[in-house]
């Protein structure tokens, strides 16, 4: 089961990192600073934008429910 978990981390892990640099930048942050801020917005997110969203906050869960997960293993092994 850790050996699962582990795994589960870190496939989690990087899926998150590559979700979170695939979102559009909304200006302000940090992307404005490297020329993100120039582009011009839509009206609006598309399902695309949306779809995005939603895959990144599902990954994210998968992610912590696998860090509870070895944590109650180390807890309780």
């Amino acid at each position: 089961m850790k050996l699962f978990l582990d795994i589960l981390l870190v496939v989690t892990s990087l899926l998150l990192i590559a979700l979170v640099l695939l979102h559009r930048g909304k200006g302000g942050g940090l992307s404005s600073l490297f020329g993100g801020g120039v582009q011009s917005s839509l009206s609006g997110s598309t399902v695309v934008e949306k779809n995005l969203d939603r895959l990144t906050v599902f990954t994210a869960l998968i992610w912590l429910i696998s860090i509870v997960g070895i944590g109650l293993e180390i807890k309780f092994a």
